[in-house]
């Protein structure tokens, strides 16, 4: 990625959209990435803009399992999960980055896929390919959170290092809110190993939720 000079904003906003969901209808916001021309998207619920902490998950694009319902990650359980919270709470926004595979893209994650068929793990697959094992940039989400005036959140997710991301670029992180879904035969080794390798936070602070009650 082509660094954008200091002066310039990462990435511009575009326009919005209604989308009724199962959960609630959102307020789709659509941006444009400068350096890459990815186009990266806001759902958004509620008042966010008056100061009080909101509940976000900053959702990287996994289109495997948030679109073909796979089962080898949690990804698309986290994202149906998130909305859900989001709905019930009535208030928060969902970031949804375009940041396939960790940041190595579609093709190059199937390849990943096929390394993990023969014994790798998520992140030695990667390695194997020659990227990093984690390769995602989260500095877009300072300006995305900032056109809805959002500077305080309650966090959903699993991962510290989107806490610490969002924390160096002056976003208040006030809460965690764990984020534990659909560990299941196909996931668990990969589950595992995002806990050993990547510091992932698998232990719920809570009780698992099960049967869609978040």
């Amino acid at each position: 990625m082509s660094a954008t000079p200091a002066n310039e904003p990462l990435l511009d906003y575009v326009t919005s959209c209604a989308l009724p969901t199962p959960w609630a209808q959102f307020t789709l916001h659509a941006f444009v990435e400068h350096a890459t021309g990815k186009e990266h998207l806001a759902m958004v619920l509620g008042d966010i803009g008056n100061g009080e902490p909101v509940l976000a998950r900053v959702h990287s694009e996994c289109l495997t399992g948030d679109v073909l319902f796979s089962q080898r990650c949690d990804c698309g359980a986290q994202l149906e999960g998130a909305l859900k919270k989001i709905a019930a709470e009535g208030r928060g926004i969902l970031l949804y980055l375009r940041q396939e595979g960790r940041g190595i893209g579609l093709v190059n994650k199937i390849r990943a896929y096929r390394l993990q068929e023969a014994g790798a793990d998520t992140v030695e697959a990667n390695l194997q390919l020659g990227f990093h094992a984690d390769a995602r940039n989260y500095e877009l989400c300072k300006p995305m959170l900032e056109q809805f005036g959002v500077r305080k959140v309650r966090l959903m997710t699993n991962n510290p290092r989107k806490i610490d991301a969002l924390t160096r670029l002056g976003i208040d992180v006030v809460e965690r809110v764990p984020l534990l879904v659909n560990r299941n035969a196909f996931n668990n080794n990969y589950l595992n190993t995002k806990a050993a390798k990547l510091g992932h936070m698998m232990n719920p602070l809570t009780e698992a939720v099960e049967d869609g009650q978040l």
